[in-house]
């Protein structure tokens, strides 16, 4: 399917002074959301995530086990919105956290730099939802967009949301590798018309993960395809998110721009492993390690 001659439909990407200007203020609002209530939310939203080469399944299955229990040691509290891991321990995840609403969520797709053949990622993202993931992550290839191969990218796209029918689509753009705000704009915005459910900001796997620019870029290209298409398109942001204030800053930029009606676990999430911590000892108040 052709994409590219399809973004002339939708408004210019956002000037580097519009998105700087926007960031600031935005910074200035967040001070009135680190409270407790918007910590709540954001510690609900994490997909709680371990993509290390040192994984095993005894860790994973650890850390599994510690979040099916958060429920029974924090009552108060909403858990975390899923467990982000790499494909074989999908099976792992599923064993530990039985019975519970926690989700599981699985790189792929040649996870984290999107360079396989498109039939390895195939088949990766095919055998995670097999063994039980219900979200897949995958990555918009950089090098074909950096070269203006816009087509070919949104079509590996459009494959594997074929692939992952029945299960969430989140694509990462790696914006620290676009690193221009048209780059982040139009990869949003094709990312979203081949088919992904979120758009995810980064794979934590290279020197600039999320940034508060590119996130702003792209809520407005949510916003823009939602307005042109009607669909609602979730963000995440992911990689370099560690403390709470962080977390409030992501939850300000999503509801300045998008709304409060993006601002549920359908439609915002954080990828992160230490932030969880950090988030949980802000809403009790002391230091806390229990991820």
């Amino acid at each position: 399917m052709e994409y590219a001659n399809h973004l002339n439909e939708y408004a210019p990407a956002p000037a580097a002074d519009e998105v700087a200007t926007t960031v600031a203020a935005l910074r200035n609002a967040a001070a009135a959301n680190q409270n407790p209530e918007v910590y709540k939310f954001c510690l609900s939203a994490i997909d709680l995530t371990t993509l290390s080469c040192c994984d095993s399944e005894e860790s994973v299955a650890a850390m599994a086990r510690r979040a099916a229990e958060f429920e029974m040691d924090y009552p108060h509290l909403q858990n975390v919105a899923s467990i982000c891991v790499y494909p074989p321990f999908v099976e792992t995840v599923g064993l530990n956290i039985d019975g519970t609403p926690l989700r599981i969520t699985s790189v792929a797709g040649g996870f984290p730099s999107s360079q396989t053949f498109l039939e390895v990622k195939m088949l990766e993202v095919a055998m995670a939802i097999e063994n039980g993931a219900d979200e897949v992550d995958v990555v918009l290839n950089a090098g074909k967009i950096l070269t203006g191969a816009y087509d070919e990218a949104a079509n590996e796209i459009e494959v594997l949301r074929e692939e992952s029918e029945g299960a969430t689509l989140k694509v990462i753009l790696e914006t620290g590798a676009l690193k221009s705000q048209e780059l982040i704009y139009n990869a949003s915005l094709l990312s979203m018309a081949a088919g992904a459910d979120f758009i995810k900001t980064s794979t934590g796997k290279i020197d600039v993960s999320a940034t508060p620019e590119a996130a702003v870029v792209m809520c407005k290209a949510i916003g823009e395809y939602y307005r042109n298409t009607g669909r609602k398109v979730g963000f995440k942001a992911a990689g370099g998110v560690r403390t709470a204030e962080d977390a409030a800053l992501y939850y300000t930029i999503v509801k300045e721009i998008l709304g409060e009606e993006w601002l549920t676990t359908e439609l915002f999430r954080i990828g992160a492993s230490s932030a969880a911590n950090n988030i949980l000892s802000a809403i009790e108040g002391k230091e806390i390690k229990y991820f």
